[in-house]
């Protein structure tokens, strides 16, 4: 579990509402279901409309990374591929072939297999490298998502709050409504707002750290195949893929 997110989720909402009561204002002011169903229906209409149907489900999917990340060990990785090259220096590359069917990655099992089939070193980079850009190609897109809904949130919120302002401009013949009515009004704004910049835009970007290191523990897993592939000591590799540790 990632307690910092909650931890950032629960500072700002104690800021907004403290805030609101310090001013002086009620906390119910600012719970107007009209205006989050604009805000929030509005924007999911806006993200649906974006994307294809895929890239939507695999972000929604992936949002559960912000509570509970994704596994990257990339410590232990190196211990594997250092383990993989000490063992092709004394028995050989086909010595690696018993190791495949007990890697759970898909990725890592295919790269190794190229390595044990005896592919040259700069063909094994160069296949993996096509792999490695599609998938952050595609999960880039996904977390996209979030960062579109960040866009659209504000501008929905400015909608909602000129509808808000339109059904008061319909009702003028009655004054003592109108601080309260635009009142309401406005809170729209603040939802469309609040959601972007608390919520929506920071998913997106910690969504995107996360595809950057999966990227960067495949990076290094290429490179310390193509080490063992031309024959590099172990310490040589060791070193390199301690460059990638973040």
């Amino acid at each position: 579990m990632d307690k910092i997110s909650l931890a950032g989720i629960a500072i700002g909402l104690f800021a907004i509402i403290g805030g609101q009561i310090l001013e002086g204002g009620h906390v119910g002011s600012l719970v107007q279901p009209t205006a989050l169903l604009i805000v929030l229906g509005g924007t999911l209409g806006a993200v649906l409309l974006q994307s294809p149907i895929h890239v939507f489900r695999r972000g929604m999917k992936m949002v559960k990374w912000v509570w509970v990340p994704p596994v990257i060990e990339q410590k232990r990785l190196i211990d594997q591929i250092l383990n993989w090259s000490q063992l092709s220096r004394r028995e050989g590359l086909l010595a690696l072939e018993n190791h495949i069917p007990g890697i759970k990655d898909e990725f890592a099992r295919r790269g190794l297999q190229l390595l044990v089939d005896g592919a040259d070193p700069e063909r094994i980079r160069e296949l993996l490298e096509v792999e490695i850009n599609t998938f952050e190609d595609e999960w880039r897109q996904s977390a996209k998502i979030w960062e579109a809904a960040g866009g659209y949130s504000p501008t929905i919120g400015i909608l909602g709050a000129v509808m808000g302002l339109i059904h008061v401009m319909e009702n003028l013949s009655d004054p003592t409504k109108l601080g309260a009515g635009i009142a309401v009004a406005f809170v729209a704004t603040i939802y469309g707002v609040g959601l972007a910049n608390l919520v929506y835009l920071p998913i997106a970007a910690k969504l995107k750290y996360y595809i950057m290191r999966m990227v960067s523990t495949r990076e290094m897993l290429v490179d310390g195949l193509v080490g063992i592939a031309v024959g590099d000591n172990p310490r040589i590799i060791e070193g390199r893929l301690k460059g990638y540790l973040n």
